[in-house]
């Protein structure tokens, strides 16, 4: 009996720049798959699925275990992370194949790797993280409530992948929205008894076009995002605090 095949179908792009093209490939099925290794199997032999050798496809991954967040990718039209994202399931919704594309909200750097950089300064911009003036003792750390922690937590678990970005309508070539990654990292360094510190300039950059009067509320970060991070939560708090210190501001002058 022959053996089952799986078929993944892949967008290519050689360089930054250069026009995708598809390529599709086989791989053998074997229970409990995820996509990362089909991929690994397609880069071991270097064949497509006429036969022909081909450059390994590329992709990005680290943990395997979606703490990272390198492995973020379109597949099957969602984005989400490819090292759970398992082929049994994936079939059920669509038996034909596997549909793998780069993220679209992001250049591209080669077939399904990608450029964040966009993202990662947006983080710069608004400083997600805590500020300290040397390393030596600073003596006790401030105490930090159990309420606290429990808003904090589900805030702190973002790795970053980009998929709230990627999902998000507002974010395109049109706009400068900062996204709900860097939001997010402000609703959670603006509660936290040393990184409130600098609340104001992170609130600074979120009244500046493209910040959090640019979100259009579609919800779709909170949906595909992989941690299930309340970003709209979030997103809701940022933009009660925006709209206080905005007030405070006016009426100190």
């Amino acid at each position: 009996m022959p053996e089952r095949m799986i078929r993944l179908r892949i967008r290519r792009q050689d360089r930054p720049g250069e026009c995708s093209y598809w390529q599709e490939f086989d791989v053998p099925c074997q229970p409990q798959l995820n996509v990362i290794t089909c991929l690994q199997h397609i880069a071991e032999l270097r064949t497509a699925a006429d036969g022909r050798k081909v450059t390994p496809v590329a992709w990005d991954c680290n943990c395997l275990e979606e703490v990272c967040g390198a492995c973020s990718m379109l597949i099957n039209g969602r984005v989400r992370q490819a090292c759970t994202a398992l082929v049994d399931k994936l079939l059920a919704d669509k038996p034909d194949a596997i549909v793998l594309e780069p993220m679209t909200k992001f250049p591209v750097v080669r077939d399904l790797i990608v450029d964040r950089t966009r993202m990662f300064e947006d983080l710069k911009r608004v400083k997600a993280w805590n500020p300290v003036d040397g390393y030596y003792d600073l003596g006790h750390p401030p105490v930090v409530l159990p309420e606290q922690q429990e808003i904090g937590y589900p805030l702190s678990r973002c790795m970053s992948c980009g998929c709230c970005v990627e999902a998000c309508p507002q974010v395109n070539e049109r706009s400068g929205f900062i996204g709900a990654a860097a939001i997010n990292q402000v609703a959670l360094h603006n509660t936290h008894p040393t990184s409130k510190a600098i609340a104001p300039e992170r609130l600074e950059v979120l009244m500046q076009p493209g910040g959090l009067s640019a979100c259009g509320n579609a919800q779709n970060c909170y949906k595909v995002c992989p941690k299930e991070i309340p970003l709209t939560e979030s997103i809701a708090r940022t933009g009660r605090s925006v709209t206080l210190y905005a007030f405070r501001k006016f009426f100190d002058k």
